[in-house]
């Protein structure tokens, strides 16, 4: 299965590859970015994905991330109070807070809206403490989730993302956590399009400008410090032909709080007006039924694992053709999900991608008498 993934990844990137010969990027006024489709998983475009950044706030993503798998497990309550210590009421008093108290107990929820709403970082501190007992062993966790998730790129040094020079990340690898945070826990991720949020009777607006701008536009997060400029992390969903799509954007290292949210709502416009999501084929879908030798079986359906789902440039998708390579022959045994050769997928005899295909069900060796005759039919062919 392993295998069949890299194959996956590797064929979206010469996806992506041809694409770029096709649609050019749009200049977006910031060090990094990248737009990600969700939906096929599929990265559209990016400049500099893989350069190292400072994730500022962008890093209490991974804080959500890691409340959130508490919450599913049961080791928390939305409505569990926690005690807040003195280390988190005296985080940076020049940075975003939620202004929680020593003497008042506050609940997680509430520590999620003004961690996710209202930046604060008193409570990254307070819920790194009640998932983790302390800050330390909070970070030990993240480092971990991030390596779990193939955030190769990615180091956490605390909850909040105050500045440290081990603390960072990239384009990449904060487009991987913030597609996996959707998709992991829609049931939370929902606090992200909330728009302001009252703690201690001080009323917050949400920093992502985009909520207010594009009804389209969900959630995700918001980050800045001096080194790390503005950034931003956006989700949209909009329809199209083939059903809902969504696409991410991470855009780093913008000179302000209005640039960041104009290249944001820029990039999201130029991925849904430019490129279509198409489902090329289902799960468990036939795309052959070649003779098999020496099997219990004389013929195997062959096709995909998974939903073969592919973003193109519009207009592209009912111009590809398919053109089968099977290795021939195939020989019995033949486990399920065997590779057996690629589908590639062409316009105007240029291959766009080649997608693995794989044996849809397992084929046993016929008996001996039946490896026999086949063995005589091969030598013969």
């Amino acid at each position: 299965m392993k295998k069949l993934l890299a194959a996956l990844a590797s064929s979206v990137f010469f996806l992506s590859a041809a694409m770029a010969q096709t649609v050019p990027a749009p200049t977006i006024a910031g060090k990094s970015w990248l737009l990600l489709d969700a939906t096929s998983g599929q990265i559209i475009a990016s400049q500099d994905p893989d350069a190292r950044i400072e994730p500022a706030s962008l890093t209490k993503i991974m804080t959500a991330y890691l409340t959130f798998s508490a919450l599913r497990e049961k080791k928390l309550s939305l409505d569990q109070k926690v005690n807040v210590s003195v280390r988190a009421w005296k985080v940076d008093a020049s940075s975003s807070k939620m202004f929680i108290d020593p003497a008042t107990p506050v609940s997680i929820d509430d520590l999620l809206h003004g961690l996710m709403i209202q930046s604060g970082n008193d409570a990254a501190v307070a819920l790194a403490e009640a998932v983790a007992g302390d800050e330390g062993t909070f970070v030990v966790l993240m480092n971990r989730e991030a390596q779990r998730m193939g955030m190769k790129n990615t180091r956490f040094a605390n909850p909040h993302g105050l500045p440290s020079p081990d603390n960072y990340s990239t384009a990449q690898d904060l487009s991987v956590l913030a597609k996996r945070v959707i998709a992991d826990y829609p049931e939370f991720y929902k606090i992200d399009s909330v728009k302001s949020f009252t703690y201690n009777k001080i009323t917050q607006p949400n920093r992502n400008r985009l909520l207010w701008l594009d009804p389209t536009v969900d959630g995700m997060k918001t980050g800045h410090t001096e080194a790390a400029g503005y950034c931003m992390i956006a989700s949209a969903r909009r329809p199209s032909a083939s059903g809902e799509r969504r696409l991410i954007s991470v855009v780093l290292g913008t000179s302000s709080d209005q640039a960041r949210t104009q290249e944001s709502q820029k990039l999201l416009n130029w991925g849904f007006q430019n490129f279509d999501t198409v489902k090329l084929y289902s799960k468990g879908q036939a795309v052959a039924t070649p003779e098999v030798w020496k099997g219990s079986k004389s013929t195997v359906k062959i096709g995909f694992a998974n939903d073969v789902l592919v973003t193109v440039p519009k207009g592209m998708a009912a111009k590809m053709k398919p053109v089968l390579e099977r290795k021939d022959p195939l020989v019995a045994p033949l486990p399920q999900n065997a590779p057996v050769g690629k589908l590639k997928m062409v316009v105007d005899g240029k291959t766009l991608l080649e997608l693995p295909v794989v044996a849809l069900e397992p084929i046993t060796e016929a008996s001996i008498f039946g490896r026999a005759w086949d063995s005589m039919r091969l030598w013969l062919k």
